[in-house]
């Protein structure tokens, strides 16, 4: 399998780079993000034999770069040969890793995930190097394309590393900061920007990493995702075979996506159960990280990162009753009261 030839958008090629970049993030991050406060717990409470397993969890997240890398390149139906050269590339640009003395003696050292911005930047400019190359290392490209590309398009992401870090740490604190000072119409608006992202083809997940929130901002995003995935499991019930609402509510909230476009009024309900849900976020100080901000209900990503703020009970009751009865109550509202469109708009249509 080679790359495509094919002439590609803007958007598609943007689009491949972040579907990757979210693959990526849910296989490097949800063991580590579902299994760290259980075994926070667990050894709390004496079960210090899972400390190495707890270990292996936070490790395993650090290869999260590379990941992405390879994916990114999948994306572009490229050979495994190009793929891991382009995953060599986005790890050596991420910033994962940093060069330290340790006694003396100039030692490498992984330092996390890296800037996620920067490790898309670098994976994309892999990838371009390859479609320009295509074929033209012959027999050489066994030595070559690892050299140029990896090598090449790595160093490129080396350079623009402390530029592309400065603008996302300042996005960043700039959101977080805003949410501190005004937490209620902050949650309230990154809570109503993420639910309509879910059904966009941009990555949630990716765009919480890549910008760094953090706290009530990292809650507030990943309530918007949840608000959605309430307002897609409601209204499917009864218009969706069982499977469809299923899938929905286990993650698949981008198979909606050509009903979103087709149907934009059901934007209203997704933004209106964004606002009812957001507020216990600012009013309770529900916290998440970059890494569970984009991913809401999956996984149970979203709540087990509020648990030690809120506790289990509370937890319940700000991400299952308050977005699902919000849900319920704004479908009776639109669809018997307001009669602003049918439930059938939410019926699942398979593109061919």
């Amino acid at each position: 399998m080679t790359e495509s030839k094919q002439p590609m958008t803007g958007w598609a090629f943007v689009n491949a780079v972040l579907t990757g970049t979210a693959l990526a993030v849910i296989v490097a991050l949800i063991p580590n993000a579902v299994l760290s406060e259980i075994f926070k717990y667990l050894i709390g409470n004496g079960w210090t034999a899972l400390e190495p397993l707890a270990t292996a969890a936070r490790v395993f997240q650090y290869g999260l770069p590379l990941m992405a890398g390879v994916l990114i390149a999948l994306q572009f139906q490229m050979n495994p040969m190009q793929a891991v050269t382009v995953g060599g590339a986005a790890f050596l640009g991420s910033g994962a890793w940093r060069v330290v003395p340790v006694d003396g003696v100039a030692t490498t050292q992984l330092v996390g995930v890296g800037d996620m911005l920067n490790t898309m930047l670098t994976a994309a400019v892999a990838v371009l190097f390859i479609r320009v190359l295509r074929d033209r290392l012959g027999s050489l490209t066994l030595i070559l394309l690892p050299i140029l590309v990896g090598l090449g398009a790595g160093f490129v992401g080396v350079l623009t590393l402390p530029y592309v870090s400065a603008v996302t740490q300042a996005a960043g604190q700039l959101v977080n900061g805003f949410t501190e000072l005004a937490p209620l119409p902050m949650s309230i608006l990154i809570g109503m920007s993420f639910a309509l992202f879910i059904v966009s083809p941009l990555s949630t997940v990716a765009l919480s990493l890549a910008i760094g929130l953090d706290g009530v901002a990292a809650g507030a995003s990943a309530m918007g995702v949840a608000a959605t995935t309430a307002v897609l499991v409601v209204s499917s019930w009864k218009v969706n075979r069982p499977g469809v609402t299923l899938a929905i509510a286990l993650g698949s909230m981008k198979m909606m996506m050509p009903n979103f476009f087709r149907r934009p009024i059901m934007a209203v309900a997704f933004l209106a159960n964004a606002v009812v849900s957001a507020i216990p976020v600012a009013l309770l100080n529900v916290t998440g990280t970059p890494a569970s901000g984009g991913f809401g209900l999956v996984g149970l990503i979203g709540p087990i990162a509020s648990l030690p703020s809120l506790g289990l009970p509370m937890m319940l009751v700000v991400w299952i009753v308050v977005p699902f009865a919000s849900a319920y109550a704004l479908h009776w509202l639109f669809t018997k009261v307001l009669k602003l469109y049918s439930p059938e708009i939410f019926k699942f249509e398979v593109t061919r």
